[in-house]
């Protein structure tokens, strides 16, 4: 009995270095904060929020490489840890491993969707996983262009010189060939044109778009009226606004909100092929 009472006293004694670790981070005392967090972890190493908290602290003194050490540590001991996917992600695209970096930023969205869909940080962690999307677009997008245009470049030098070369001995045909050249060309700039448009901004079509906020769906539920929402929003409306369909104003339980699969799988098939959609205002 004595033994079991001195274990107990040790993690009472290392929650209360994380309240005081706590109240250091909420007062930006974040090198107090850190020495807070680290003594629990002496005390009791395997509670993965004590990690995850201090991996918070070395996120404000940008310090990622700590960051990394410890969210790695806290998922050995919690998998499930959203706050140490989202923090683990946020650290791998700092150092520029964006695939590695929105593989665990979207495993925090999963995760964080699957525990509390309505939570601050699920916001958040899209906000930055679109970010990661759009800026890995971005750059796939620049290099696309420039091929593009080399690729271009060299087809056209090419059709002017066979052009040069099948006009020397047929002088008699030179209006003819020149036709054909202007329209291989007019040609080439169309198939080149066509090639360009997955890159270029344009509307996002409607039904992939939530009712109530116009934006593209993240999460998006189905409700027995048949109407589809963006989870947060309708879960948000349903909270505090009231029980009832916005668009129908039949009545509405969240028990009744069906993750809306067919169109979920339509919108991640939209954001692949047209990354500039993750952009945000």
């Amino acid at each position: 009995m004595a033994h079991r009472a001195a274990v107990f006293t040790v993690a009472e004694l290392a929650e209360e270095l994380r309240q005081d670790g706590n109240s250091y981070f909420k007062k930006d005392l974040f090198g107090d904060a850190i020495d807070a967090y680290s003594e629990a972890i002496m005390l009791c190493p395997n509670v993965p929020v004590y990690w995850t908290n201090r991996a918070l602290c070395h996120r404000k003194q940008n310090d990622w490489i700590k960051v990394e050490e410890d969210c790695r540590k806290a998922i050995q001991l919690d998998h499930k840890s959203v706050k140490a996917h989202y923090l683990l992600g946020l650290s791998l695209l700092e150092r520029h491993e964006y695939a590695e970096g929105v593989k665990e930023l979207e495993r925090a969205l999963d995760l964080g969707r699957g525990a509390n869909p309505n939570s601050y940080m699920i916001e958040e962690i899209w906000q930055e996983l679109a970010k990661a999307k759009y800026l890995e677009w971005e750059c796939e997008s620049t290099k696309r262009t420039w091929e593009l245009e080399t690729l271009k470049e060299a087809c056209k030098s090419a059709l002017e010189e066979k052009h040069f070369l099948d006009s020397s001995p047929m002088e008699g045909f030179l209006d003819e060939a020149t036709d054909a050249n202007l329209a291989q060309l007019e040609l080439l700039g169309q198939v080149f044109g066509n090639a360009a448009e997955a890159d270029m901004p344009t509307e996002v079509p409607d039904y992939l778009c939530c009712k109530i906020t116009l934006e593209i769906f993240r999460d998006p539920v189905i409700t027995p009226s048949g109407i589809t929402y963006e989870r947060a929003v309708i879960l948000g409306h349903l909270q505090k606004v009231g029980k009832f369909d916005p668009v129908t104003r039949e009545p509405l339980d969240r028990s009744q909100l069906i993750p809306n699969l067919a169109i979920k799988e339509a919108v991640q098939a939209f954001l692949d092929k047209h990354g500039w959609a993750y952009s945000i205002d």
